[in-house]
């Protein structure tokens, strides 16, 4: 992709001025490809070299192994003597859910964790994931797993041909949100069967803007 075409395109987007920080969301439109096919279906982590713009909230599901150290590194724990009344309360596990970005497990206790929660976080893609490094061992150091979660983000298209997320924030430097739709756009490129030729069209919008063409 080339800097100056993706410049262009977010001066043209940040026309849309509003009082609040809007984000710049990416929109990467697929073609000739059967999204119904499991083979086709693109589901992903991605790890930007600079912040998407917000901060990311991470919940830990833990042991008494992990408690004391996760509580001073996530932005919540839950213990697993917890459990219970998530299972119990789904409108307090949906909640849960809602507040929080990424969610953090102990390995040995993922049977608990999938029976209290799987029912709330599974169908919003929020589970526990290993693919993001998420699942981790009853003696782990949680807190470089916490600031690369700042910077990750998940790629998915599996019931629609069309790849939106977060790229970044407005009053982040073109070069920042430059690099991150780059970095998004070639890892995507790689997931796909027939990389570049199954891209459409890509374009960057602002939160109330609409949709500017990267030409």
């Amino acid at each position: 992709m080339n800097d100056e075409k993706i410049k262009q395109a977010l001066a043209k987007a940040r026309e849309s001025k509003r009082n609040f920080k809007q984000s710049i969301d990416l929109i990467i439109n697929l073609k000739n490809l059967d999204i119904k096919k499991s083979d086709n279906q693109v589901d992903f982590f991605v790890q930007l070299h600079f912040s998407k713009g917000k901060k990311t909230k991470v919940c830990a599901l833990v042991g008494p192994e992990l408690a004391k150290s996760a509580e001073k590194i996530v932005d919540k724990v839950v213990l697993q003597t917890e459990f219970e009344k998530y299972q119990k309360d789904k409108r307090l596990a949906k909640k849960l859910a809602k507040e929080y970005d990424f969610f953090i497990a102990q390995a040995n206790i993922m049977p608990q964790v999938a029976t209290a929660f799987g029912k709330v976080l599974g169908p919003k893609g929020k589970m526990p994931n290993p693919k993001a490094g998420c699942i981790v061992p009853p003696a782990a150091n949680i807190e470089p797993l916490y600031n690369k979660l700042q910077k990750t983000i998940r790629i998915s298209a599996k019931t629609s041909p069309v790849v939106h997320c977060l790229a970044g924030k407005e009053d982040m430097k073109d070069e920042e949100i430059i690099d991150n739709i780059k970095t998004i756009y070639d890892q995507l490129i790689h997931h796909l069967p027939h990389e570049k030729n199954n891209v459409g069209s890509v374009l960057v919008k602002l939160t109330m803007g609409k949709p500017i063409k990267i030409a």
